[in-house]
């Protein structure tokens, strides 16, 4: 019977500091995303994030102006390892807010290096 209690005093640390390590508050994006997941909703942006020339769909457009809602979520994303991966320019992928006529876009926030014209 000691020797149960032992292990499941052991197996409840164990649990225990388990759960500790995987705390994590509210980041950029809010609790239970990153930016990196928040990134795959703009899968529909991968051309206008890539070439400025390129037009900008009415799908990208709503994804962004739902991010830019929060303005650090939203450079987050463009700032993030998944959407550079999928071959975004930063400096380009800043100016899809102003391209898609987002009145409530955050002008003039700092996204890492980059303004948001």
């Amino acid at each position: 019977m000691e020797g149960l209690m032992k292990m499941l005093c052991l197996v409840g640390f164990v649990v225990l500091v388990a759960g500790i390590g995987r705390v994590e508050g509210a980041g950029e994006c809010g609790r239970g995303t990153t930016p990196d997941n928040e990134a795959f909703k703009l899968a529909p942006c991968a051309s206008a994030a890539s070439d400025e020339n390129a037009s900008v769909s009415r799908s990208c457009c709503a994804q962004v102006k739902k991010l830019g809602q929060n303005p650090s979520c939203l450079c987050a994303v463009m700032l993030s390892n998944t959407a550079k991966m999928s071959g975004a320019n930063p400096q380009i992928a800043v100016t899809i807010p102003k391209r898609c006529n987002i009145a409530t876009r955050p002008i003039g926030y700092k996204c890492g290096p980059y303004t948001l014209p």
